[in-house]
């Protein structure tokens, strides 16, 4: 016990001190007793004092104490009873035992004396359970910060709700930045007249203005093409809600007008950073929605988290033959300029990646720089094989086919990687070439998404084409006049558009035609190209099963979901997307089956009305608005069906990402 609570006594230093007066006051009284008497009175007037004195502050002393004691008490009391902190006591099956007064005001029972804790949450036998020592959960309009005391079977309720509002508060007003671009303003006046120029221009400031008007946004345009968006992350929110309607509502407004196919797109920036920061960050959001096809908006977060919406729409034709010839002319320069070319495209390469990486291969050697195409023999699938067999058979063509650990071996510094078919890192034949040398070229039809190649030289792509393999050649007839391609290396180039389109049915323009015109012009053979697509009869049988086993889900979407243990080549899980796309009726299909590697796969195939590209997404995929896959880890077909149902679920209803 402290002293200070101990009963106090007379000091023993005063009896010390008396004691040798009174020694003192013998001598004086031995040799002078007048001045003893004057002494032995001053001792006994003094004592008295002190003695008093003492009594006294012992009396004051322990009224303190007393009074100290019963404040405490009640301080004590009034904690427990009185103060707005919840106090839990719960027995070891999670039921209440005791709660102190405070706590009742959060629920409509006279006491929580024997109910179990889930009256107040489901989520505090949860954070018991894995050991946590506090949590959060709302409770009656309320946030609370929860203190766990295992080992006393105690929990403390911490009210936090003001501390929540004004960390709300501060979310709310983080500023956010937006781009907004016309995608393609200047393509579509270029030939109009000023009056309908002038038209145009003020039907789309208009509902933009508007748009910002109603939603409290900053609107400034900065260019005939460009406007900058200031708001805050509370309106951002609304936006998000509304899944940024603004997309659909300048789409409507200025299709009506002569059916010109006008789009926005947007990117958007958010986080506590530099105001430069956050424009660089917009402007990569911009950059994204742009690759991505455009008419679409990109939320691009501090952390690196991206979210998007809209690219409803089918990519309109926008590269010009000026932008083929500029990057052809710099992707000479870059290979005249290197030590070597090597050029790769993605695991399990099909027609269009081998074709495609040919046409470069043929880009190198008209500018008499070494070359040679990067391709896992252990990962060629049957979809190729035909082709590959073909090109065996030309050994001057062949032996610039290089396995990846030789290529591991040649690639230098100054050696110039082209990746075709494909721009994300994890896709491509062999990631570690990526980063054993900094010059790069990404060519490319798919839309971008958000893993990219980090730091690329030079990047074309393209999501209006049809095929990486168009692209390349386009860029091919821009290169030297000495260039020479053969009858099979312009086949497989061909075969690369024809089996990316399905044979000249779906993502075909003008442009494809022209290329596909170059390609005959320079021996392309399509008796050789339908022989390379020729199947096999127990593949045709595979595929059968596969489509034997469709649903219809929705209004025009087909689902195949393969025998559990069945293992199927992607190929044959897109073929049957494929094939289920032509069915009456069938506006998109999805094929999900158990894959040779032990993933699941899912191949999703439209017509244009359902965008499968943000479905598949969703599910951590990617493609085109009307071709798009994934594949999934650590789950089962069975799972993999119901997720996907849920996502085609959300994509109808209003999902995150429309």
């Amino acid at each position: 016990m402290p002293d200070l609570f101990k009963k106090p006594t007379i000091s023993s230093h005063l009896i010390i001190i008396y004691s040798l007066s009174i020694l003192l006051l013998g001598f004086i009284w031995y040799f002078q007793w007048i001045l003893g008497i004057i002494m032995t009175v001053l001792l006994v007037a003094s004592l008295y004092y002190s003695i008093r004195s003492e009594k006294s502050l012992i009396s004051e002393t322990e009224e303190y104490i007393s009074t100290l004691s019963h404040r405490v008490k009640k301080v004590g009391e009034e904690a427990l009873l009185e103060m707005p902190i919840g106090i839990v006591l719960y027995s070891e099956d999670f039921n209440i035992e005791w709660a102190n007064p405070y706590m009742n005001k959060f629920t409509d029972d006279e006491t929580l004396v024997g109910k179990s804790l889930h009256l107040l949450s489901d989520d505090l036998t949860t954070m018991i359970k894995e050991d946590k020592n506090e949590g959060w959960i709302p409770l009656s309009g309320f946030e609370f910060q929860i203190l766990i005391k295992r080992e006393e079977r105690l929990l403390y309720f911490l009210d936090r709700t003001k501390q929540t509002e004004i960390q709300n508060l501060y979310h709310n007003e983080q500023t956010v930045l937006g781009i907004i671009f016309l995608d393609n303003y200047e393509e579509i006046t270029q030939t109009m007249d000023d009056t309908a120029k002038s038209h145009i221009n003020s039907r789309v400031t208009s509902i933009l203005n508007e748009w910002s008007v109603e939603y409290g946004i900053y609107l400034k345009r900065i260019s005939q093409e460009r406007f900058l968006a200031v708001m805050n992350q509370q309106i951002l929110n609304q936006l998000e809600k509304t899944k940024f309607e603004i997309l659909d509502e300048v789409r409507e407004l200025i299709s009506d007008n002569k059916n010109v196919p006008l789009t926005l797109s947007i990117g958007v920036s958010l986080g506590g950073v530099s105001l430069p920061a956050l424009g660089e960050l917009a402007q990569s959001s911009l950059d994204l929605a742009l690759g991505r096809g455009g008419d679409q908006a990109v939320i691009k977060e501090e952390s690196g988290k991206v979210r998007f919406y809209g690219g409803k729409t089918n990519p309109m034709e926008k590269r010009t033959r000026v932008r083929a010839r500029v990057i052809s002319h710099a992707l000479k320069e870059l290979v005249q300029d290197s030590d070597r070319v090597l050029i790769m495209g993605h695991k399990s390469p099909d027609m269009d990646s081998v074709g495609a990486a040919i046409g470069i291969l043929k880009v190198a050697q008209a500018n008499d720089i070494e070359a040679n195409i990067v391709l896992d023999s252990d990962d060629i699938d049957t979809g190729v094989q035909r082709l590959i067999e073909e090109i065996r058979e030309q050994e001057e063509l062949w032996e610039k086919f290089v396995e990846p650990e030789k290529a591991l071996d040649v690639v230098t510094k100054d050696t110039l990687l082209v990746v075709v078919d494909t721009h994300k890192p994890s896709l491509v034949a062999e990631e570690k070439l990526l980063s054993k040398t900094e010059r790069i070229v990404v060519i490319d039809h798919h839309r971008r998404g958000e893993e990219f190649i980090q730091r690329p030289t030079l990047v074309y792509m393209e999501p209006y084409a049809s095929s990486t393999a168009e692209l390349v050649t386009e860029l091919l007839e821009y290169q030297p006049k000495n260039l020479k391609i053969n009858m099979l290396e312009s086949t497989a180039l061909l075969a690369g558009i024809i089996v990316d389109t399905k044979s000249f049915t779906l993502r075909t323009g003008s442009r494809t035609f022209d290329a596909a015109s170059y390609l005959r012009s320079k021996g392309a053979d399509t008796v050789l190209v339908q022989r390379f697509m020729k199947e096999d009869l127990d593949v045709y049988v595979k595929r059968s099963r596969l489509i034997e086993n469709t649903n219809i889900y929705r209004d025009g979407v087909a689902i195949s979901v393969g025998n559990k243990g069945e293992t199927y080549g992607p190929v044959i899980i897109a073929q049957a997307a494929d094939t289920l796309l032509t069915m009456s009726g069938v506006t998109a299909s999805f094929v999900v089956s158990e894959r040779n590697d032990g993933r699941i796969g899912i191949s999703a195939r439209s017509l244009g009305e359902i965008n499968v590209q943000v479905i598949m997404e969703k599910m951590n995929g990617g493609g085109h608005l009307t071709n798009a896959a994934t594949q999934l880890d650590d789950t089962t077909i069975e799972d993999t069906a119901d997720q996907l149902k849920m996502v085609i679920d959300e994509y109808f209803e209003g999902g995150d990402y429309e």
